[in-house]
């Protein structure tokens, strides 16, 4: 159940969806499907490296915000005049990787536990967005950031591209790499994997690292969709991506999941989501039926560990 649960749960909301409601499926449908997924999926593919560590980031939405905004005023904008084209979307990456390498030093050097460490940069990111916001919304005017969103190939955009791009890169860098291989060893039993001589610390470093540069190409794919700059870009992007990969069977606990079920789990809310939208579900009662869907994925993947956990917090 843990394995084909996620994906059995899929085919059987769109397959409900579908029945229910003859918009579901129409090719329009798919296409918003794919659209509203394209920032998650790429969110949870960093994510999923962490949690399997057995780790947590909650510093998303911070560092979504903080990239969002330098890229926002160093691009061609209507406030403060800069043109740095391209060079632009690359500070807005590094300045997420920055954060995420400043996560992982604090967290694997200093030995504090990955929330609170993550929770505070998620602050400082908010922070640092709000300090480089200039008083007024500076209107991204560089057409070449703004295409990624509005200009269609096969009928998405190019983020709907860069999110298969970036999930297949995942999927290969967990599977073909030592990294992806010691990333399971250290959430499976990390004092073992330690033992075996394996750089324990750089790995999480390396993951948060990543984690980090993932959320700073997260600001910059939201920056293309509003085509503005906003310290609040990156709110809302937090629960989903935790609870999709969760959903998915990568398991808080760490040592279980992977990149391909942590995209399933988003395509489950979106679909859920979407679904509900087409069936005119009361907001509220959306809320209620994503709550109980993580409590249900929570239960079926925690069942065959329940054995093992002696005491649960």
């Amino acid at each position: 159940m843990r394995e084909l649960g996620p994906a059995a749960t899929l085919a059987a909301l769109i397959l409900f969806f579908s029945l229910a409601s003859q918009q579901f499926l129409s090719i329009a449908n798919l296409k918003v499907v794919l659209e509203s997924s394209a920032i998650p999926v790429v969110l949870v593919v960093g994510l999923t490296f962490i949690l399997i560590q057995g780790s947590i980031d909650l510093s998303i939405e911070g560092v979504m915000a903080a990239s969002s905004m330098l890229v926002s005023l160093l691009i061609a904008n209507s406030v403060t005049g800069s043109d740095m084209g391209w060079w632009a979307i690359l500070a807005g990456a590094c300045l997420g990787s920055a954060f995420g390498l400043v996560n992982g030093l604090v967290y694997a050097l200093l030995r504090l536990p990955s929330l609170i460490v993550t929770l505070a940069t998620w602050f400082v990111g908010l922070g640092v967005a709000t300090l480089l916001f200039p008083g007024r919304q500076p209107q991204i005017l560089d057409e070449r950031l703004t295409r990624l969103a509005l200009d269609k190939s096969l009928g998405v955009s190019a983020l709907v591209f860069l999110a298969l791009v970036v999930a297949v890169l995942g999927w290969l860098m967990q599977t073909y790499t030592q990294f992806g291989r010691i990333s399971y060893a250290i959430g499976r039993d990390e004092k073992t994997t330690k033992q075996s001589g394996q750089r324990v610390r750089l790995h999480k470093i390396l993951a948060f690292a990543l984690m980090g540069l993932i959320s700073g190409v997260g600001g910059i794919m939201i920056s293309a969709q509003l085509a503005v700059g906003n310290p609040a870009a990156g709110e809302g992007f937090l629960f989903p991506a935790v609870s999709a990969a969760v959903i998915g069977g990568t398991l808080l606990s760490g040592g279980t999941g992977g990149v391909l079920q942590s995209i399933i789990g988003v395509f489950i809310l979106e679909v859920l989501r979407n679904g509900m939208i087409q069936l005119g579900v009361d907001p509220y009662l959306r809320h209620v039926a994503e709550g109980l869907t993580i409590i249900g994925a929570l239960v079926v993947g925690n069942w065959s560990l329940r054995a093992r956990l002696r005491i649960v917090k």
